[in-house]
Formats: C-alpha cells, sequence, structure tokens
C-alpha cells in the first residue's frame, strides 16, 4: 500500500511560459525571433544541467550570472540577468492543485522531488502550490540529480517512508529510470497521450487499483 506520493515539478506540476517570448521588447528589438529562441534553449539546457550546483544564494546568483551570459552570447548583445529573470516565468499546470488534493484526501505524504536549484520552494509559493506538498527535495539540496538514487533516498527519508511505500511521478525518462533504479513504483505522465497517465487526477485511479 502507498503512503507516499513523489512527485516531479518542471513539466509534471508546473510549466515555464516560452521565456524567449517574454524578453522585453527593447532586448530583442532587431533580433530575429528565432534566433532568440535558440539562444533561450541554449540556456535552459545549460540551466538544467547546472541546477544542482545554486545550493545557495551566492552559488544561484552566480549560476544565474553564467546562464545570462550564456544568453548574451547567442543573443549577440549582452542582457542583464534581471532582464533574463524577468522573462522566465512558471505556472502550474490545471491538473496540478486538484490531483495534490486528492493525493492529501487520500493520506499520502507528498513530496515534490526535481532537479532544481535550492530557490524551488520560492517558485512553488509563487505559483500557488507552496501549501500541498510535506517536503521539497531538489537535487541542489540532496547533492544528487535524477535518475541518480541519492535524490530519491532523501526524498523517502522525507516522506518517511519505505521504497515499496512510495510512488513516484514524472514526464521525463530520468524520473523513471531514477524511481525504478530506486526500487519504486512510477508514472509517466505525458498529457499528450503515450504515458502511464495523461493527467496527474489519473494517479488517484491508479492508486486505487
Amino acid at each position: 500500500m502507498h503512503r507516499a506520493c513523489l512527485i516531479d515539478a518542471l513539466g509534471t506540476t508546473v510549466r515555464l511560459l516560452p521565456p524567449w517570448e517574454r524578453l522585453a521588447p527593447e532586448v530583442v528589438e532587431g533580433l530575429d525571433p528565432a534566433l532568440v529562441r535558440r539562444a533561450f534553449e541554449a540556456e535552459m539546457a545549460f540551466y538544467g544541467a547546472h541546477a544542482h550546483e545554486g545550493v545557495d544564494a551566492s552559488s544561484l546568483a552566480d549560476l544565474r550570472a553564467r546562464s545570462a551570459a550564456l544568453l548574451a552570447d547567442g543573443l549577440g548583445r549582452e542582457i542583464e540577468v534581471e532582464a533574463m529573470m524577468e522573462a522566465i516565468v512558471f505556472e502550474p499546470y490545471e491538473d496540478a492543485l486538484p490531483a495534490l488534493r486528492e493525493l492529501r484526501e487520500l493520506g499520502l505524504r507528498i513530496i515534490c522531488v526535481s532537479n532544481w536549484d535550492y530557490a524551488l520552494p520560492e517558485v512553488l509559493e509563487l505559483v500557488g502550490l507552496d501549501g500541498c506538498f510535506d517536503g521539497v527535495v531538489t537535487s541542489a539540496t540532496a547533492g544528487s540529480r535524477k535518475p541518480e538514487p541519492g535524490i530519491f533516498e532523501v526524498a523517502l527519508e522525507a516522506a518517511g517512508c519505505a521504497v515499496a511505500e512510495a510512488i513516484h511521478v514524472g514526464d521525463s525518462p530520468a524520473d523513471v529510470i531514477g524511481a525504478r533504479g530506486a526500487g519504486m513504483d512510477v508514472l509517466r505522465i505525458d498529457r499528450a497521450g503515450g504515458g502511464d497517465i495523461a493527467s496527474l487526477t489519473e494517479i488517484e485511479e491508479h492508486l486505487r487499483r
């Protein structure tokens, strides 16, 4: 019987609005929109690979400065960290809040597990999901990133349960490989179809089987 649900953040409970569409007009004036998108996609890939390095305010500021420098290189012009950060906006998926409430009503411990910097709790608060979790474990705070088993071990400790009592929900191969490698059940969400579930609200149905 499951006592806890570990659940991913980006691509599962929250999404990133296209930042290349949100840069201030004066920053991208005269630039090809396709170039702006490629530059931001390169920055996002860089951040994703280094998010675990943002373990505190100082190291996160350094990571953001390096990310802005990469973005500037792609744009071919200078860009301040503040301008980059203003373009980075997250929002919850429509099914996130209802699903998390359903899991809470089932009595499950809910732990957000994500490859992210230490400031993920602030993001969850901004999008209105902060009160939905019993804990937040990031690659930066765990010292391990998916698909490594270490981040799941930290999350299980936060949930206060054994691996057989937990299920993980995520959208990426790292979620599936990591959770299975740690020995736990996993559901891959793909809202376009092709996954184990197409909506977070389907988690409850799987748990009741």
